[in-house]
């Protein structure tokens, strides 16, 4: 992979464009955050947490360059990043379009490298995609204790609707609103959509709360991570989708 900028030393905050960058470029990654567990066998120095990166330990690896992200990081976190000179590139990704752009902005214009395959593999992949079941409306909860589920304005919630899938909270005022179990269980939702993170729901934690109800358990990377897995999503997501109405 040719690099045509001085960008050698990268350091990542978010697991998603962590993959990104190391299937894209295997050598420039230089540390990334103790969630950043793809590729399998990541060798970097690790910083710590997305909301409590080392400060001092990433400028002590000269990173070039430092990836963000405006919903995984924090703000404060980023300014002292600044404050101690380094480069950072804060992504804003909403929708799987927006994602494709701030992909190409990180990898191509951020780190100097050539578009990627896997990127319009991507792009056709999703292009290709169909809704997978009839038009259904669904609760996707993302914690548990308290229950916290998908709002308005979010990467996974359109990723969902290409697929079909309508969360019952898109019009919320919130993003990732707090709502009462017995709300969840009485807002008329014909599907419970279940990702194994940031909350690991499984088939013990998360399908005996709603009762009555189809329970569909998804990889959660394949559901909120844009990077290579968006090359496989469509159809890791769809037969998780086809299996809760079995």
């Amino acid at each position: 992979m040719a690099i045509r900028t001085a960008v050698r030393r990268v350091v990542s905050l978010v697991p998603s464009l962590t993959e990104a960058v190391a299937v894209t470029a295997p050598g420039l990654l230089v540390g990334a955050t103790d969630w950043c567990d793809h590729p399998a066998g990541l060798d970097v120095v690790r910083i710590g947490g997305t909301k409590n990166p080392d400060v001092a330990r990433i400028a002590a690896l000269a990173p070039d360059l430092v990836l963000a992200n405006e919903e995984e990081n924090r703000v404060p976190d980023l300014d002292a990043l600044r404050a101690a000179g380094l480069r950072v590139l804060v992504t804003e990704v909403r929708t799987l379009d927006q994602a494709f752009r701030e992909l190409e902005r990180v990898l191509v214009t951020g780190c100097g490298l050539d578009r990627p395959d896997w990127l319009t593999e991507a792009e056709e992949a999703w292009r290709e995609a169909r809704p997978v079941v009839p038009a259904v409306r669904a609760v996707v909860p993302v914690w548990r204790r308290p229950w916290m589920v998908l709002g308005r304005d979010t990467f996974a919630g359109d990723v969902l609707a290409r697929l079909g899938v309508t969360h019952a909270y898109a019009g919320h005022a919130e993003r990732y609103p707090r709502v009462p179990l017995d709300e969840l269980t009485s807002c008329g939702a014909e599907l419970i959509v279940l990702p194994d993170e940031p909350y690991r729901f499984g088939t013990h934690d998360g399908p005996e709360a709603f009762p009555g109800l189809s329970c569909a358990l998804v990889s959660g990377r394949h559901l909120t991570w844009y990077g290579p897995s968006l090359s496989e999503a469509p159809k890791v997501l769809a037969e998780a989708l086809r299996a809760a109405f079995r």
